[in-house]
């Protein structure tokens, strides 16, 4: 496995290199957003992690760069400032995951793995879904419904697929944490009420048959309301 460590901090940066490379880890290092910029597009990674507050370029503009580049390879974000506007607005740049300082090494390692193993996983799949007026295609990552394409985010487009292919499920918050970003969010924040909220003012609200449902103490379910 190989990863790309961007980060501003050198006993930071230096202590993350030395615990990846004791678990047989190869690492590749940037201590500033400009010169982690040139590294992931000019290198194969399974793997970028990196700092949001950085000279030159932040994490965020790093992560929108990449995505805008098609550079589609996992990427943790690195912040010392906890909140849901801060997380959202990573995640809705392209990000994979996040982690807010200071974490454990073991942390950082498990969610590194777990990302790697999803990224080799992915398959091209040329696939479409479809349920009543709404259109999804995978590839292309576009979205329709009653034949009107609407804009989403990375992470409103893949919070959608999970439910187009659990539609008529109750799908319980724990599970769209795990199962839509492979992380565990804090329960005592509103992370999950945000994106359901993005989606309904989307997808759900200017449309008179609503999809989305909250089925209170359990979660959300994907269905046509009759």
């Amino acid at each position: 496995m190989k990863v790309l460590v961007i980060e501003d901090e050198f006993k930071a940066i230096e202590a993350l290199k030395q615990g990846f490379e004791e678990h047989q880890i190869s690492v590749d290092l940037a201590h500033e957003g400009l010169n982690g910029l040139r590294l992931a597009l000019d290198n194969d990674y399974d793997v970028i992690i990196s700092d949001i507050v950085m000279p030159n370029l932040n994490g965020i503009e790093l992560v929108k760069s990449l995505r805008e580049k098609k550079q589609s390879t996992p990427i943790i974000l690195l912040t010392a400032l906890a909140g849901t506007n801060n997380t959202v607005e990573g995640l809705d740049a392209g990000a994979d995951d996040y982690l807010v300082k200071p974490f454990e090494f073991k942390e950082l390692l498990a969610r590194v793995k777990a990302l790697s193993r999803r990224g080799k996983g992915r398959a091209q799949s040329n696939q479409i879904l479809i349920f009543e007026d709404v259109r999804m295609d995978i590839d292309a990552k576009e979205f329709y419904r009653s034949n009107k394409k609407i804009d989403l985010t990375p992470k409103e487009f893949a919070l959608l697929e999970y439910f187009l292919r659990h539609q008529g499920r109750v799908i319980s918050k724990a599970e769209i944490a795990e199962k839509v970003w492979d992380i565990h969010f804090d329960t005592n924040t509103n992370m999950i009420e945000v994106y359901i909220n993005y989606l309904r003012n989307k997808m759900d609200r200017p449309f008179d048959k609503k999809l989305i449902h909250t089925i209170f103490g359990a979660g959300y379910i994907f269905k046509l309301e009759h």
